[in-house]
């Protein structure tokens, strides 16, 4: 099947969401652009450490006077996500870097592609072989806008056990630091 490419530079909207209840989500990043709408379904580790490294990127911009964080507080993006959600695919690799020429801040969602595991494999975007690839070019008001809303959808999920952090589920759990004791 030929490559599919999404490119969206500065979309309407770029957020994470879940669909599911917590300890069955399943985690999708989304960009719409008018009518255009593609979601890729990843892992809730995934978002994760793409908001603590965009957050990071973004602490970093702004100490350089690159892109000034703005006084004003951040609107919070608290809508659903659009539906439907069809995915596109799964994203396996999460590239996140800075455009200097269009001072834009350049996500990109990446299939696997056959090797994934094995080396690092570049990809050329004429090249029709390569993995499907989810491109987004974002300022840094709509980054400091996911990174807020990416950490809120994180913590909705299940509270952490106080002794060995694991998740709980509503039932409790067998907690390996109480030797596999029920924690309520």
């Amino acid at each position: 099947m030929p490559r599919r490419l999404f490119v969206f530079d500065l979309p309407d909207r770029f957020a994470t969401g879940t669909i599911g209840e917590p300890g069955q989500r399943t985690f999708f990043l989304q960009a719409r652009d008018g009518r255009r709408v593609v979601s890729v379904s990843l892992e809730k580790s995934q978002v994760a450490v793409l908001a603590e490294r965009l957050g990071r990127l973004l602490v970093e911009l702004d100490s350089v006077g690159v892109a000034p964080d703005q006084p004003a507080s951040i609107e919070p993006d608290e809508l659903p996500l659009d539906e439907p959600i069809n995915e596109a695919f799964r994203a396996t690799t999460l590239t996140l870097g800075w455009d200097g020429e269009a001072e834009r801040i350049l996500i990109e969602a990446r299939a696997p592609a056959e090797g994934d595991e094995e080396e690092v494999i570049e990809f050329d975007d004429e090249d029709e072989d390569g993995p499907d690839l989810l491109r987004v070019r974002l300022s840094a008001a709509a980054a400091r806008s996911f990174v807020e809303r990416a950490f809120r959808v994180i913590r909705a999920g299940r509270p952490p056990c106080p002794l060995c952090g694991q998740p709980l589920e509503a039932t409790g759990h067998i907690c390996p630091r109480r030797n596999g004791s029920y924690v309520h």
